[in-house]
């Protein structure tokens, strides 16, 4: 058997990046935190906690949080059903990782829907929908929204829909850069918007529409915001690639305008969980399908 005292000390450690943040959510000493966790690394052979600022979990450590993880939620279900039995029972909390452009449209309406009917609190991890599988992987959350159709080991993969992007940029930044049309050599020389250092979908719709030189290296504006990022192809200060939904009212005003019309870049999205968080998890999976076939469009 487990031991639940070390186990509960280590998902602190994890989620709180130190002994000290995670003695004071335990109510014990750090000293009492770090035995615990000593213990545990003893029984299990392996070592659980990458010491630093802040501390992270090993491969192995994660997965064992991941695994608290599902046992809270069975717990949760049992008292629901059974509120005697568990009074004391925390709530869970379901660490998510979703790209920023799903949680800005259609996730907000999976989400909604999952905690008007339940007590379960959600920890959302923002990444690119390349990259959100990798946490899975790594078991640094319980389920995520992906573009990787591709089966993960252990996992379970649905397929939620296709968010249909294009490349926008405001009138005064297409007359400024694209006066003589859009090509490879314009497109070298004007500013592109990225989200961060993992966001490729500029250079995916630049080489699906055979628009990329690859001698050059266009220049590159880094805003992690999605409201901002919209708001710098309107100012003028680049161009980026937009998802449909959430740019119609400023192509219907005028302040974004494509660059090429009829150049869409299509992107499918997956949910995808641990087999053995099926059960407990089944709600969510519904509440995460309808609100993606109410937004996106069938793969």
């Amino acid at each position: 058997m487990l031991d639940y005292a070390g186990l509960e000390a280590l998902a602190a450690v994890v989620r709180e990046g130190s002994f000290e943040r995670a003695a004071r959510k335990l109510h014990v000493t750090p000293s009492a935190v770090s035995q615990r966790i000593k213990q545990l690394e003893e029984r299990v052979g392996q070592v659980l906690v990458l010491r630093g600022t802040p501390c992270t979990g090993t491969e192995a450590g994660r997965r064992l949080c991941l695994h608290v993880e599902q046992v809270a939620l069975l717990e949760n279900e049992l008292r629901r059903s059974n509120p005697d039995l568990l009074p004391d029972t925390p709530i869970p909390t379901l660490k998510l990782a979703v790209n920023a452009d799903s949680l800005s449209t259609w996730f907000m309406d999976a989400m909604a829907e999952f905690t008007a009917g339940s007590n379960e609190l959600l920890d959302l991890r923002i990444d690119d929908q390349d990259h959100t599988a990798q946490r899975l992987r790594e078991g640094e959350v319980i389920a995520a929204v992906t573009a990787t159709s591709a089966s993960i080991a252990g996992c379970n993969t649905w397929p939620l829909g296709t968010m249909r992007y294009v490349a926008a940029a405001s009138p005064g930044f297409v007359a400024q850069y694209f006066a003589s049309g859009v090509t490879p050599q314009s497109l070298a020389h004007a500013p592109i918007m990225t989200y961060d250092r993992n966001d490729k979908l500029q250079d995916r719709w630049m080489h699906h529409h055979a628009l990329h030189q690859s001698r050059a290296a266009p220049p590159r504006h880094f805003i992690p915001s999605n409201y901002g990022y919209v708001r710098a192809c309107e100012v003028g200060m680049g161009w980026g690639m937009h998802p449909i939904v959430l740019i119609e009212q400023q192509l219907e005003q005028g302040s974004l305008v494509e660059l090429v019309a009829n150049t869409p870049l299509d992107v499918a999205m997956y949910w995808a969980h641990p087999r053995s968080a099926q059960a407990t998890l089944e709600r969510l999976t519904t509440c995460v399908i309808a609100a993606a076939r109410q937004w996106l469009e069938p793969i």
